[in-house]
């Protein structure tokens, strides 16, 4: 197990500056603070939706939770939140953003990534771990997780990433899937789809390869005693590889 004597993670410019958004239904937030704080010594700034401002950050997570209950849209309400235009414009600037499940949903409605995540193709709520393949690219979270098969626990139900034909084909020309639901092999198949996602896609990058959204957990993969998976560290890894 990591501990925060041992793994402090810095920037240039000093130890990792992190914000971390709540919303009235964030429900992920504290694990991930929890994460930040226990494996990398890194003390997060919650920063509520009402905000008009970021801190000086490095980064900026985007938990998962059931922002403003789902209503309407996962994520729809969400992404007209004051301080998403902050998160627009720090986007702009090259920041780290990584969005998880709902953070994902809200990074689609803002379209900051491009698809929508539709309801899954089950019509039901799924809560399980799945195997993730890590997907060839150019970008920091490519390089840092090259070549890796993660195992990481979902919980949605609203998780069936879509986009039209031709952003799926821009998605993987430009190397921007990042992860892909497979077999614990690595192997890309149908029965390791859990919610019918376009492609197997799990997550994906922006652009310019500084935003990540995925619908995995990767707070809830940080202990080989809850759950039997640390993998979810690499992520945090990658993440963090990012600001230097």
């Amino acid at each position: 197990m990591s501990t925060a004597g041992s793994n402090v993670r810095t920037t240039p410019t000093g130890r990792a500056r992190i914000a971390l958004l709540q919303f009235p239904g964030s429900n992920c937030d504290v694990d991930c603070m929890d994460t930040m704080a226990r494996h990398f010594g890194i003390a997060v700034t919650p920063v509520w939706h009402s905000a008009t401002s970021l801190p000086p950050v490095d980064g900026v997570i985007i938990p998962g939770g059931f922002s403003f209950g789902d209503y309407l849209r996962s994520g729809a309400l969400a992404s007209h939140s004051p301080v998403m235009q902050a998160v627009r414009e720090f986007a702009k600037m090259g920041g780290a953003i990584i969005g998880i499940c709902n953070g994902f949903q809200i990074l689609v409605e803002t379209q900051l990534l491009p698809g929508a995540l539709l309801q899954n193709v089950s019509r039901k709520f799924i809560c399980q771990y799945s195997s993730l393949a890590v997907e060839r690219g150019d970008s920091v979270y490519h390089r840092a997780l090259d070549g890796m098969t993660l195992r990481m626990p979902i919980a949605h139900g609203e998780g069936r990433y879509f986009a039209s034909n031709s952003d799926l084909e821009r998605l993987t020309k430009d190397g921007r899937i990042l992860f892909s639901y497979a077999d614990a092999t690595g192997l890309r198949t149908i029965a390791a789809n859990p919610n019918g996602s376009a492609r197997n896609i799990a997550g994906i990058v922006s652009e310019n390869g500084r935003v990540m959204g995925l619908m995995p957990h990767p707070e809830r993969a940080t202990d080989l005693l809850m759950g039997g998976s640390a993998d979810g560290l690499e992520v945090w890894r990658a993440f963090l590889a990012s600001f230097t």
